[in-house]
């Protein structure tokens, strides 16, 4: 690149800092496009989060559980009749959120709507910006509800993605006849932002610019949203390394970005890759520090387990073409890129690598991070049973995806499910923030988190959600949950949990991949796990006569875990 082009990029650098400086200030309006945008914007969210971020969740969660400030103990924290919480009544009709501006809703979910309107009131206004009978949120109503990637249903679990903004209040009111269970995930931005208030019908470049992200959400996964970068480049190819030990991929000066990683297993393995993607550790460390930020076995990391389990979504997912994961990935000084082989066979994969030049100060960026872990900083306090941790951490940063893995061979009902219920789903997500004694994000449910419900063990693969694998709830679950408008901003620490009822020697037992930005100097205390501790904890229960044990309703065959959740094994990419 000549002195000419340098300077140009530097300067073109400067003026983006510029304007995300202003916007995240509240110096300039924030139109609906840019909003629309932020759908498909994986680089904003490596941006450290403003004073005054926020991302709640108002839902219908049960109102017994409470924290008790006089005895600072939680109560009755695993209450389960969740479909029956809300703020208060107007009348007859009841108030399902309130927050006060600038801000916006990102998600809204229920499990049951029904025919009765559900009205949003936006700016203290009088007059509703929408209202609608609430099973048209979710894609049979009216423009923009209409969009078939925003607007759906999965697994008998109904998403809206239309986000929704207002410049001073939102307040959303249900009639009677609304349904049964809801969620509405609203971001609040800095008080000084000028936010451009939700209107219908939407202006034309508004509807445009939905039409777009719709459009990529529809039909763009397993590419990158942000296209061809200015300066990127691809490195990396085959990699050979031998057992118990690690290689290099690559070695990178900064400041720049990671911008895309993909890699291609070894198709002489593929009949094996249950092992081999649990064997094989992602490192990648930010910087010279001395702990990596991303530790990983190399199928979790792309966000489904155990083994190769076919899907597309916007940040990750897994192809007969190979994995690939579009998470921005910057750094200022270096980064170093290692596989690592805890097992006792030498393997073989192709790993390549696009980076590109930074479009921002590298002090105005996080740390990408993702560790997988069993069990880890679960909390031993017992009024905080069941609450198992997916993500504990220290610092400033924003949470933007979790993969569960969950292992539940025998079935069985939830100790405080209704009669008939068995399967291990019941517990509800809980988002500290900040220190928070009570959690600003509550849920209603572990298939609720992920866009679903009713115990569905349908297979599905949105834009930010998937359920990979699931084997009739009895036998192995993976399932994925992407936060990229509705990332959860945090300037002190985080605490991500959810709920577990069953313990690990019934056995069901957890493992999870979190994924978060964290400023330099924070606090990411996740150690490597021993390979003997990612193998093996995943095997059929016996009875005393040795056969399988069986609970009512339990499936007669787990199948082989080969390839595809349907069982088969896919032809592995050409090498």
């Amino acid at each position: 690149m000549d002195r000419g082009a340098i300077v140009r990029t530097w300067l073109a650098g400067i003026g983006v800092w510029v304007l995300c400086a202003q916007v995240c200030g509240g110096q300039q309006k924030i139109p609906y496009e840019d909003l629309a945008a932020r759908l498909t914007d994986l680089e904003r969210l490596a941006g450290l989060p403003a004073a005054g971020e926020k991302c709640v969740q108002f839902s219908s969660y049960d109102r017994r559980s409470r924290y008790d400030p006089m005895t600072k103990k939680y109560v009755d924290w695993p209450a389960n009749d969740d479909g029956s919480g809300f703020l208060n009544y107007e009348g007859r009709r009841m108030v399902m959120a309130y927050v006060e501006g600038p801000g916006c809703i990102w998600r809204i979910w229920s499990a049951k709507p029904q025919a009765g309107r559900v009205a949003v009131y936006l700016d203290d206004s009088n007059t509703p910006a929408v209202n609608l009978p609430f099973v048209s949120y979710f894609g049979s109503g009216a423009a923009p509800f209409d969009r078939p990637s925003l607007g759906y249903v999965s697994a008998k679990g109904h998403n809206c993605y239309v986000p929704i903004p207002f410049a001073r209040s939102c307040k959303v009111v249900a009639e009677e006849d609304w349904g049964r269970y809801y969620h509405f995930v609203i971001g609040r931005f800095p008080k000084a932002a000028q936010v451009e208030t939700f209107r219908l019908p939407l202006r034309a470049g508004a509807a445009a610019a939905l039409a777009k992200a719709d459009a990529f959400l529809a039909k763009g996964c397993g590419t990158d949203p942000a296209g061809t970068r200015q300066g990127e480049k691809t490195e990396g190819g085959r990699i050979a390394v031998g057992p118990g030990k690690a290689a290099t991929v690559l070695a990178l000066a900064g400041p720049r970005a990671i911008t895309a990683l993909r890699v291609q297993t070894d198709p002489n393995d593929r009949y094996d890759l249950e092992d081999v993607l649990r064997e094989l550790v992602l490192r990648i460390t930010w910087d010279g520090e001395k702990a990596p930020a991303v530790w990983c076995p190399l199928g979790d990391f792309f966000g489904t387990a155990p083994g190769q389990n076919l899907y597309r979504s916007v940040p990750m997912g897994m192809t007969r073409e190979g994995y690939y994961s579009f998470w921005y990935m910057p750094f200022a000084r270096s980064a170093k890129v290692e596989l690592v082989n805890d097992g006792t066979k030498a393997r073989e994969v192709v790993l390549r690598i696009t980076h590109a030049p930074l479009r921002r100060p590298a002090e105005a960026f996080a740390r990408f991070h993702a560790k997988w872990h069993r069990d880890a900083f679960v909390p031993t306090r017992p009024d905080r049973w069941p609450d198992w941790t997916m993500l504990t951490t220290a610092g400033r940063g924003r949470l933007v995806g979790l993969m569960l893995h969950v292992w539940n061979p025998r079935g069985g009902r939830c100790p405080l499910a209704r009669e008939g219920s068995y399967w291990w789903g019941e517990g509800d997500m809980k988002f500290f923030v900040d220190g928070e004694e009570f959690p600003s994000s509550f849920g209603t449910g572990s298939d609720d988190y992920f866009g679903f419900a009713w115990t569905c063990p349908d297979l599905f693969e949105h834009a930010y959600h998937c359920q990979t694998v699931n084997h009739n709830n009895q036998g192995h679950v993976s399932l994925n949950r992407w936060h990229v408008s509705d990332d959860v901003p945090f300037q002190k620490g985080f605490e991500a949990a959810i709920e577990k009822y069953f313990p690990n020697d019934w056995p069901t037992r957890y493992a999870a991949v979190a994924y978060w930005y964290l400023a330099p100097g924070g606090k990411d205390a996740y150690p490597a796990v021993p390979v003997k501790e990612r193998l093996g904890w995943y095997v059929q229960p016996q009875d005393v006569s040795g056969e399988a044990e069986k609970a009512p309703g339990a499936v007669d065959f787990f199948p082989p875990l080969r390839g595809s959740p349907r069982g088969t094994a896919p032809p592995g990419p050409s090498f």
